[in-house]
C-alpha cells in the first residue's frame, strides 16, 4: 500500500468508528490520524532503506512490529489519561498501517524480536530513489491489483470525506451568518 491507501483507508476506519462510538469532533483528529497512518513508513523506510541499507535492507522493520505498536499504545494511554489523546490516535492509526500492510505474512517482522533479531531483506535491491520509483510505479499500475485497488479506495475515501467536511463547514458558516442577521 502507498500514501492514498494508508491515509484514506485509515481515515475511513476512524470515521466509521467515530460515528459508532464517539461524540467527539472527528475532523480535529484528521491530521493525527494521517500522521499515524504513515508513521511506520516514516520511520522504517529511511532507517532500513537508507541508513541501514547495507545491513538490514528493508523498509519494514522496527515500526512495523507489534512491539512498536504496543509501546506506542502504552505511551498513548498514559497521555490519554492526562487528557492528551493525540498519541493514542497516532497509535491506532499506526496499528491500522501494519494491518493494511498485511504484516502477518512476515511473522519475523510482526513478532520481532521474539522470532529472532534479524529482519527479512526486501525483494527489491536498489538505491532509495530507484526503490521509491519502483514502488510508486507499482502502486499506480492496474496490473498490481491489490496495491492499485487500495490506492483507489483510499483516494475515494479521502475525496468523500473532504466533500463531507466542506459541506459541514459551509452549513455551519451559514448557520452562524443567519444567527448574526437575526
Amino acid at each position: 500500500m502507498f500514501i492514498f491507501g494508508h491515509i484514506g483507508i485509515t481515515l475511513g476506519i476512524f470515521y466509521f468508528l467515530s460515528r459508532l462510538f464517539s461524540k467527539n469532533n472527528f475532523w480535529v483528529n484528521v491530521p493525527w490520524i494521517a500522521f499515524g497512518a504513515l508513521l511506520p513508513d516514516f520511520i522504517d523506510k529511511p532507517l532500513g532503506r537508507i541508513i541501514l541499507a547495507e545491513t538490514i535492507g528493508s523498509g519494514r522493520i522496527f515500526a512495523h512490529t507489534l512491539l512498536f505498536g504496543l509501546l506506542l499504545v502504552l505511551a498513548g494511554y498514559y497521555l490519554y489519561i492526562q487528557g492528551k489523546p493525540e498519541l493514542l490516535i497516532i497509535a491506532g492509526a499506526s496499528f491500522c498501517h501494519i494491518l493494511e500492510d498485511q504484516i502477518w505474512n512476515s511473522p519475523e517482522v510482526l513478532f520481532w524480536p521474539f522470532l529472532g533479531w534479524s529482519f527479512p531483506k526486501d525483494t527489491i535491491s536498489a538505491s532509495f530513489i530507484e526503490y521509491l520509483m519502483i514502488i510508486f510505479s507499482r502502486s499506480y499500475h492496474p496490473g498490481f491489483t491489490e496495491v492499485f485497488i487500495s490506492e483507489i479506495v483510499g483516494l475515494i475515501i479521502i475525496v468523500l470525506l473532504t466533500v463531507k467536511y466542506i459541506n459541514e463547514t459551509k452549513r455551519a458558516n451559514f448557520a452562524i451568518a443567519k444567527k448574526r442577521k437575526i
